[in-house]
């Protein structure tokens, strides 16, 4: 048995333990420090760097955007359907382009549609000049004697007028171009600058179909929506014809043809009956071909 000194050291001591178990639960964990290597020179993570969007590359042609003959490449255009409103032939503006695929044309493409030349030139103008006139001496009707008496006259001068200088004939007008039907039947539909740019003719299936005036095929089939088989006829600078919805083409392209020569056989390609649509453009603008075609 301890003696009641003796217990009273022992629990001193239970005491202290106690007190120091419990100092050292109160304390926080100490961590290792993070080592920050990049201040130590060590070699860091690369920094993110944004990349610049790529630049746009503007389209081509777009510096004549504008610009008289030059037309811009809209949703749904293609190099026929520019030809046709232009009053172009569609290959001459694939070249006076450089378009070696003239299927490749971009929305926002500024094309050339008319020659590289410039303008047609005006057409020649007679030209006036001034020539002397010859003046007829007064011839006297007295004797020489009696005129040598009287008083003496002086000649009257040389006079100088405006005459015209012949001029070699300049090419017809355009405006004066011979036109004939192009079909023998009805029209069922008549000009509509919005619904309807030419006049529907009607007929049976085989029928001929003739050029409307001379000129120049400049395209031959159906790649234009809407018009089915179709030939479109250049005559001069300013007008072109447009015959649609044939069942045969019996032209080829840069033919040249005649003013009555069967150029197709009427059908219903891309129509919903035999008919043949015609269409008459005036530096491209479709215009009203009953005002052009001669009264039946």
């Amino acid at each position: 048995m301890l003696s009641k000194s003796g217990r009273g050291a022992v629990l001193t001591l239970v005491l202290g333990l106690v007190m120091v178990l419990a100092g050292c639960g109160s304390k926080s964990v100490n961590r290792a420090p993070v080592e920050d290597r990049s201040a130590s020179g060590a070699p860091a993570s690369p920094p993110v760097v944004e990349s610049s969007p790529p630049a746009i590359k503007p389209m081509p042609g777009i510096e004549n955007a504008g610009r008289p003959g030059h037309y811009t490449v809209k949703p749904g255009d293609t190099l026929i359907r520019i030809g046709l409103d232009s009053g172009q032939n569609w290959r001459d503006i694939a070249r006076w382009n450089g378009l070696e695929n003239p299927n490749l044309i971009e929305v926002g493409q500024t094309l050339r549609v008319i020659p590289p030349t410039g303008a047609t030139p005006a057409p020649p103008t007679a030209v006036v000049v001034a020539r002397p006139v010859t003046s007829t001496p007064v011839v006297p009707t007295q004797a020489p004697s009696a005129v040598a008496s009287g008083p003496t006259v002086a000649a009257a001068p040389a006079v100088f007028a405006a005459a015209p200088v012949a001029v070699p004939p300049a090419v017809a007008p355009d405006e004066e171009i011979p036109w004939m039907w192009p079909a023998r039947g009805a029209v069922i539909s008549g000009f509509d600058e919005v619904k309807n740019k030419g006049l529907d003719i009607a007929g049976a299936l085989g029928e001929p179909v003739v050029a409307a005036a001379d000129g120049r095929v400049v395209y031959v089939g159906a790649g234009l929506r809407g018009y089915g088989n179709l030939i479109i006829v250049k005559h001069n600078a300013t007008y072109l014809t447009a015959y649609a919805h044939n069942q045969t083409l019996l032209v080829k392209e840069d033919q040249t043809v005649r003013r009555g020569q069967k150029i197709a056989e009427m059908g219903s390609s891309d129509a919903d009956r035999v008919k043949l649509h015609f269409e008459v453009r005036r530096q491209g603008k479709p215009v009203d071909p009953a005002k052009y075609l001669p009264a039946r």
